[in-house]
């Protein structure tokens, strides 16, 4: 296997340690459930978990499969008909770092080396995610680094997680760096990669990095989807770049329901109300007809602007074009006439909204 890497190192070195804790944790579950685990299905926890098998043998939550892991270590392997090999490992990693117990995932990757399993890519991606969401990201570089060095070949998944979680920590910079030697590694980013540090740029008002990012994405031949230009249209709406926004707008090969959408919330967020209006009236030149989400999206508007009573007329026109209201309309209201401090009108769209 020549040299381990020092996070591995770590976690052979804790995996006694922590498998105590380990024991300790999932023995406690155990006092509570005496029936075999197949026999086990009535627990009706919020985390299934599925393990190879036959059909319709399945754990209902971590304590489960951590009971199963117990009795594999026990050397009680042919009773259950199961064997230590990375599938089933992997689940039991994804179980802890799922229930936020990064530090099970790193003693079972432990023990996985000491019982001679091999670990894949899979092992290290849920490691990678289980660091990411515990806000770990340079931690978890480290590990993606490890894994270069130790000749694993990343799929999208890891860069993804990678890039997430550097773009959530505000880590742009690092994450457009991490971005550059995708290619070299065989791995192509993807427009979900793009869209990730695209998104972050423009929240953060970095609009010209975000344009120039968005220039390699059409060089490269990349086609961008609906979520592109929706992180660009807010990003230039927000820099107050409303034609610039309806240009980029123009570009959009298919000018759908879903495109109008973006573009009349991006210039509802900015207050430009009477412009998403003429958009609307573009778009029934074209035959394409305001939905639900385009109309709430108005009546949103109207609502933080003070106009609750323009917000009701739109939801009659709503009705009277066959669109119907849903509950998200109704809480729009409800909730424009509480800031006015109208509760017998809120009242009453309550009452609209059950009958309804």
């Amino acid at each position: 296997m020549g040299k381990l890497p020092s996070f591995i190192l770590r976690s052979l070195g804790n995996a006694g340690s922590h498998l105590s804790s380990f024991h300790s944790f999932s023995s406690s579950s155990s006092n509570t459930i005496a029936t075999p685990i197949e026999a086990i299905s009535k627990n009706p926890m919020s985390m299934p978990v599925r393990r190879k098998g036959k059909r319709g043998h399945r754990f209902d939550n971590v304590d489960h499969a951590l009971i199963l892991f117990n009795k594999m270590i026990e050397n009680q392997m042919e009773l259950l008909g199961v064997s230590h090999n990375a599938y089933s490992l992997n689940i039991l990693i994804n179980c802890c770092c799922k229930l936020g117990r990064i530090d099970f995932g790193f003693s079972v990757l432990g023990k996985m080396l000491k019982l001679g399993v091999e670990p894949d890519v899979v092992t290290f991606s849920t490691l990678l995610n289980g660091l990411r969401n515990q806000n770990k990201i340079f931690e978890a570089v480290s590990i993606f680094d490890d894994m270069i060095e130790r000749g694993y070949q990343p799929h999208l998944i890891a860069y993804s997680t990678i890039l997430k979680g550097l773009c959530k920590t505000g880590n742009t910079d690092r994450a457009v760096r991490f971005l550059r030697p995708m290619e070299s590694r065989g791995s192509e980013p993807n427009i979900v990669a793009y869209n990730t540090i695209l998104d972050c740029l423009c929240k953060k008002g970095l609009l010209k990095e975000a344009l120039d990012l968005f220039s390699e994405v059409k060089v490269k031949g990349i086609r961008p989807n609906i979520i592109t230009y929706s992180c660009l249209i807010r990003g230039m709406c927000n820099s107050g770049q409303q034609e610039e926004a309806t240009r980029l707008f123009n570009e959009i090969v298919d000018n759908n329901i879903s495109a109008y959408n973006i573009l009349i919330d991006a210039l509802c967020k900015e207050g430009l109300i009477s412009k998403a209006v003429e958009t609307i009236g573009i778009m029934r030149k074209q035959e394409i007809e305001p939905n639900t989400v385009t109309c709430n999206t108005l009546v949103d508007a109207h609502c933080t602007e003070g106009m609750v009573s323009k917000a009701e007329d739109i939801v009659a026109a709503m009705i009277k074009r066959g669109i119907e209201p849903n509950v998200v309309t109704y809480n729009i209201l409800m909730n424009g006439h509480c800031l006015q401090n109208k509760m017998d009108k809120a009242r009453r769209v309550l009452q609209l909204m059950i009958e309804k």
